[in-house]
């Protein structure tokens, strides 16, 4: 029988190698002031290892949105299994339509989708949703945020801190031992077009960065609402 392609995602678990980069989430909250019980919005979610970490570390209120519903039901199960659902919430919202009251949170936290609507544009439309002197908090790749950080003043928002994360880290603790793993895959799944299908997509991401790490060097940035 023929192994059911669902199957597939649970034994790739990207959540095994994203669990490698919550330090560097830890290490950017740590950096912001005591803020008594935040409401935090965590932008793009996906199946929330940050998500449940801001959570642990705030002790205040989080609301993880993302626009794919399997990821959302994995975050949905980690909350319950977490004891955190009177505090962890989710929605199923994209970046683009997101329609929160005016002043919502004091936080705001976006790890790799800024690209999504673009730099500008999210410091523009998130701005309305940050209480006054709310922080906004961005993990993405150097070379799409640095350029950029010269305009935030125009935009609301002054930088207070940053840091890289080590420049081949992406390479070394996520890429690399994901091949090994996709590897061994293609042979389990070898009568399996779909499946290899799924598997040919993650290794052509792989290869893109094996190409050239250092071209996928990430920092995080925190920006205070002016």
């Amino acid at each position: 029988m023929k192994r059911e392609t669902k199957d597939l995602l649970a034994e790739i678990n990207l959540d095994y190698y994203r669990e490698r980069f919550i330090k560097y989430t830890r290490k950017a909250f740590q950096m912001l002031p005591k803020l008594e019980k935040p409401r935090i919005l965590d932008v793009g979610c996906g199946s929330g290892l940050p998500t449940i970490e801001l959570a642990k570390l705030s002790d205040g209120e989080v609301i993880g949105i993302d626009i794919d519903s399997s990821e959302l039901d994995r975050l949905d199960r980690k909350i319950k299994e977490e004891g955190l659902s009177s505090r962890v919430k989710t929605a199923k919202c994209s970046v683009l339509e997101m329609d929160f009251p005016d002043e919502s949170f004091d936080i705001i936290w976006a790890e790799g989708v800024i690209r999504i609507m673009g730099f500008k544009k999210s410091l523009k439309e998130w701005h309305r949703l940050l209480k006054p002197h709310g922080f906004l908090v961005v993990h993405d790749a150097i070379n799409t945020v640095s350029n950029e950080l010269k305009g935030i003043p125009n935009w609301g928002y002054k930088l207070v801190d940053y840091f890289s994360l080590p420049e081949d880290v992406w390479w070394t603790e996520f890429y690399e031992p994901l091949e090994i793993r996709i590897k061994e895959l293609y042979i389990e799944y070898e009568n399996n077009f779909e499946a290899l299908q799924v598997l040919k997509k993650y290794q052509n991401e792989i290869d893109m960065v094996k190409r050239s790490p250092k071209e996928h060097s990430s920092a995080f940035y925190i920006m205070q609402k002016s």
